[in-house]
């Protein structure tokens, strides 16, 4: 690295780090202007940075599973002890109840649409 001029300081090398230096504030402003309004997220100390939207989905997604599971033993339990049928629906209504909150929560993630079938128009006026 005998060709670098860096160490000599002359006044070849002002202009190209001035140059710079009004390239790099003008990319600053330029994203500044572009940004999209959230804070920037750093981390300091090693700490994990959470976004409270992501935790918030999470904590629906989860719900919707639990809830399904949940309201799918609770009738099954319901029809065992109106028909005497002892360990039958609540397994059936159980396994029901697991893949009604496995749709949920791939309805609600947006991996599949919504209520869409021909006749379910909510814009209808």
């Amino acid at each position: 690295m005998s060709d670098d001029k860096r160490g000599t300081g002359g006044s070849e090398n002002r202009a190209p780090d001035e140059a710079f230096s009004a390239r790099l504030r003008s990319l600053g402003t330029r994203l500044g202007k572009a940004g999209t309004g959230k804070p920037v997220e750093t981390q300091s100390g090693g700490k994990s940075v959470s976004d409270p939207s992501a935790m918030a989905r999470g904590f629906r997604l989860s719900t919707e599973l639990v809830a399904g599971v949940i309201v799918g033993a609770l009738i099954g339990w319901l029809i065992d002890r109106w028909l005497g049928i002892s360990p039958w629906g609540m397994m059936l209504f159980l396994l029901l109840g697991f893949a009604a909150g496995v749709f949920n929560v791939m309805r609600a993630a947006g991996i599949m649409p919504g209520n869409n079938l021909p006749g379910n128009d909510v814009d209808k006026n």
